[in-house]
């Protein structure tokens, strides 16, 4: 029986408009409220290629923040490279600029395509760059369900001081309660933080950018120097993907990258721009309540993030791309040869690491009792990374409906055999195995979203 999935989704937009909100001032230890209003620049008249929901209608629920690209197959590679290529001379060209004109290229180049990551911290910076480009903007925000009291205060603060809808995402119902129930409210503590992060944080960002082409983060080379110390001002996102799907399809901008903590805060105290209040009580990074606390005079401010664990991989999830193994190649040679220093992927309890006679005894089968979806992957390729989520997200869908997903590392030793006997071209390859069939059917698409790879299922069930 055919897999159908569908999902309604619709555009809220969020605007700049003009300030009453009061601003706040505040000294190195401690914030005192101005009574002093900021007035807006007027906002640009420009040409958009959507009609936009307007900012205070209701709107309808959907499972990405714009709507998902249709599933197509054979996707036009030649554009995708020459797309990275313009990346990377933008990157180049806008190394030494400002924020602001960071911010403001960001927002020309893809219109209502693009959406600031608010989290609730001092990324609040990110939305008054964008509204003092006089541009249109949206802003979207992840609400995990753990948040501080403060934080959503702050939000509200916000939307009413720029006169905006934050976009805000919500982790799925049935996840957080299979999670809770099986494993309690606080097993980050014992087990990482990777799981419930992966939960809370990761698949919703990853429903959300499925609807833009690029997007904006508050990152900054000088918040972890262990994993965000070489991010550019904007680059092709490594993990997530966007409308058009598959790997190149979203692109990541990080206006202040090359600005220093202090000279934000310098900027959001000029501009009176509000902020949370968490701040004065000691907490600089912001995250969930429960896994982010104050940090102490001299202490790096991302270890009030998950401080019971290796203070150098402070990452939840979200910006995985900037993780790098201890052989300061973060994917390791493009041959293999240093995989085994890099760290698995792939891992779901609804997957199935294949060994070699594992997979030798698929191929031998020409009656199986179920299909099998299985990925020829080395764990250091980028491209196997990125779709890690989808892939993952794929696998928890298809438990239990006849169709099993399955991994098989085919890097090293392995790379031969999966060559000559697996249709293996380049990292990752997508098999499909069907009940009633003697040989693998290859996945033709680079597009490895969740829909496009059931499509391709159904199409052959």
């Amino acid at each position: 029986m055919a897999l159908a999935v569908t999902s309604s989704t619709s555009i809220a937009f969020s605007s700049s408009n003009s300030r009453t909100e009061q601003g706040v001032q505040f000294g190195s230890s401690n914030f005192q409220p101005s009574d002093r209003a900021f007035a807006a620049p007027a906002a640009l008249n420009v040409s958009r290629r959507r009609s936009l929901a307007a900012v205070n209608a209701e709107p309808k629920r959907n499972d990405s923040i714009v709507p998902s690209a249709a599933t197509v197959f054979a996707p036009d590679v030649v554009d995708k490279q020459a797309e990275v290529e313009d990346i990377e001379k933008l990157a180049v060209d806008l190394e030494k600029a400002s924020p602001l004109e960071i911010m403001d290229k960001a927002l020309e180049k893809y219109g209502n395509d693009i959406a600031i990551a608010f989290s609730g911290a001092e990324d609040v910076a990110l939305i008054e760059y964008a509204h003092l480009t006089g541009r249109p903007y949206r802003v979207f925000s992840l609400d995990t369900g753990r948040l501080n009291p403060e934080t959503y205060k702050f939000f509200d603060t916000v939307e009413k001081h720029y006169g905006i809808r934050i976009e805000y995402m919500f982790p799925d119902a049935v996840e957080v309660q299979a999670l809770v129930r099986t494993k309690g409210l606080f097993s980050f503590y014992e087990d990482g933080h990777q799981e419930c992060c992966r939960v809370r944080k990761v698949r919703p960002l990853r429903r959300a950018l499925k609807g833009l082409r690029a997007w904006i983060t508050g990152q900054r080379k000088d918040q972890s120097p262990g994993t965000r110390s070489e991010v550019p001002v904007v680059q092709v996102d490594p993990v997530f993907e966007g409308l058009d799907g598959g790997s190149g399809s979203l692109v990541k901008w990080n206006p202040v990258a090359n600005v220093a903590g202090n000279d934000v805060w310098n900027f959001l105290r000029t501009m009176e721009v509000p902020v949370n209040s968490l701040h004065a009580q000691g907490y600089i990074s912001i995250g969930c309540e429960p896994c982010t606390r104050s940090v102490l005079p001299g202490q790096h401010e991302r270890e009030g993030r998950w401080w019971w664990e290796d203070a150098k991989v402070k990452e939840c999830g979200l910006h995985k791309g900037n993780l790098k193994e201890e052989n300061g190649n973060g994917n390791g040679s493009v041959d293999g040869s240093q995989s085994a220093v890099v760290s698995d992927i792939f891992e779901s309890e609804n997957i199935v690491n294949l060994s070699r006679p594992g997979i030798e005894n698929l191929l031998k089968m020409e009656e199986r009792k179920d299909g099998w979806m299985v990925v020829l992957y080395a764990p250091w390729c980028p491209f196997c990374q990125a779709m890690e989520a989808s892939y993952v997200e794929l696998a928890d869908k298809l438990a239990g409906s006849g169709v099993k997903v399955g991994k098989f590392r085919a890097d090293g030793d392995q790379k031969a055999f999966a060559q000559q006997e697996l249709q293996l071209g380049s990292f990752p390859t997508i098999l499909f195995f069907p009940k009633h069939s003697s040989r693998p059917i290859k996945y033709p698409s680079e597009k490895r979203d969740v829909d496009s790879l059931i499509a391709f299922i159904n199409a052959l069930r």
